[in-house]
């Protein structure tokens, strides 16, 4: 593992350790010039990982340190994502196939982060589903199934019991709150969970999209009535 340390970062604040582990895509043309933004006092920016398409990993900030990938972001009541979790960006254009590579390398570091900080598979994310309107990394074309075979994520490929059952705003929603998502812009996020588990479906809510989002919730979810996992 390469060494860059960057000058952005500052102390976790609340807690000691990190809860969560957010993936990112850089969108930049390499990950050189990723790196060097991430390490840029005028930026204000940074992670705690840089992982390229050949599966070098470079580390930037220590991890118990607070970077600051995640900006303006919600999960379970939580606002400040930068405090309790771990930022891992992606040398990825955002339009491009991950190369296998890098997944391989990715899997490895999560691996040793979720064991070194007892992190749960259900608590590594998305950008996408902690900034929902606002960001799509790590984006459609992130092979998360590929990382919940490999104990690092989770994934859901729930179907409707039925093809002819109501579909339900409020349902979705309620589910999608014990999950996780801020559910303040309905619309929002139906596209974070069809970005990360089913990104070809497209138009109005459907049957599809409330089972999985009910699988989600009924298992990963919290009491909504105690707010405790």
């Amino acid at each position: 593992m390469r060494q860059c340390p960057s000058p952005n970062f500052g102390d976790r604040k609340g807690t000691e350790a990190p809860s969560y582990i957010i993936l990112h895509y850089t969108a930049m043309d390499t990950a050189q010039a990723a790196i060097e933004r991430l390490c840029a006092p005028e930026h204000e920016v940074s992670a705690h990982y840089v992982v390229d398409a050949f599966g070098q990993v470079t580390q930037l900030v220590d991890d118990r340190q607070r970077a600051w990938h995640a900006g303006r972001s919600y999960w379970r009541g939580e606002t400040d994502l930068n405090s309790h979790s771990i930022g891992i960006e992606l040398a990825n254009t955002g339009f491009q196939p991950y190369a296998m590579l890098q997944i391989d390398s990715l899997i490895k570091l999560l691996h040793a982060v979720m064991s070194r900080w007892r992190i749960p598979p259900q608590n590594v994310l998305g950008h996408s589903d902690i900034s929902l309107g606002r960001k799509t990394d790590p984006g459609a074309r992130f092979p998360w199934t590929q990382l919940a075979r490999a104990g690092c994520a989770i994934h859901s490929s729930a179907e409707p019991a039925s093809s002819t059952l109501p579909v339900s705003w409020d349902e979705f929603l309620t589910q999608a709150k014990r999950f996780g998502y801020d559910v303040s812009q309905p619309e929002d996020v139906l596209a974070a969970l069809r970005m990360r588990f089913h990104p070809w479906i497209a138009g109005p809510l459907s049957a599809k999209d409330c089972a999985v989002m009910a699988d989600l919730g009924d298992r990963f979810g919290i009491d909504l009535s105690l707010g405790t996992a």
